[in-house]
């Protein structure tokens, strides 16, 4: 019985094997833990980026005026009939489908102080066509007119926005004034 107690008593080893085994568990628990976390951040960190890109993506115009824009007076009545404007696709932009017709994708529109026109049905006549695809690629220049039929006519000191809206990529917002006096053809550079 003596032999009993003594070793009973004392347990050391045990208490070293149980506290290392405690251990072990909290680090395997915490390598657990952090691989989660590291996880879940570089997958948070993946939708991140492509949320960045796409959104750089559309606010990228596609499109930029080049040019003059001018505001013609084809009946010699001091309103305006029409405008016409010189697009050309940005540096590295990606081609767009200047279509006319009931397949039209780039959307037109005009405002003023009394009005707004939407989904205008404007022509165009390319200027510089490299390829003869019907698409404005880079490199490429485009003539569009905008023929307005305006309740309010658009006379002397008018000012007007006109919005290019393409299926992608930024719109490009043109906004003019008209001089105290209207001829033929009005340069409003």
């Amino acid at each position: 019985m003596k032999i009993g107690r003594v070793y009973n008593k004392d347990q050391r080893g045990v208490t070293a094997i149980e506290t290392a085994i405690i251990l072990i568990a909290f680090v395997v628990v915490a390598a657990v833990f952090a691989f989660t976390v590291l996880s879940s951040g570089m997958n948070s960190t993946e939708k991140a980026k492509g949320a960045i890109s796409a959104g750089l993506g559309e606010v990228q115009s596609s499109m930029e005026l080049r040019g003059s824009v001018l505001a013609l007076d084809t009946d010699d009545d001091g309103e305006i009939n029409s405008i016409v404007l010189n697009l050309a696709s940005v540096a590295n932009g990606d081609p767009v489908d200047l279509s006319t017709g009931d397949d039209r994708v780039v959307v037109i529109d005009y405002r003023d102080d009394t009005q707004r026109l939407t989904n205008i049905a404007w022509t165009k006549s390319m200027l510089v066509d490299v390829n003869e695809d019907g698409m404005l690629d880079p490199r490429e220049l485009a003539e569009i007119t905008v023929p307005l039929s305006l309740t309010t006519p658009l006379v002397a000191n008018g000012s007007f926005v006109i919005e290019v809206k393409p299926p992608t990529g930024g719109i490009v917002t043109i906004e003019r004034s008209l001089s105290a006096s209207v001829s033929a053809v009005n340069d409003l550079d």
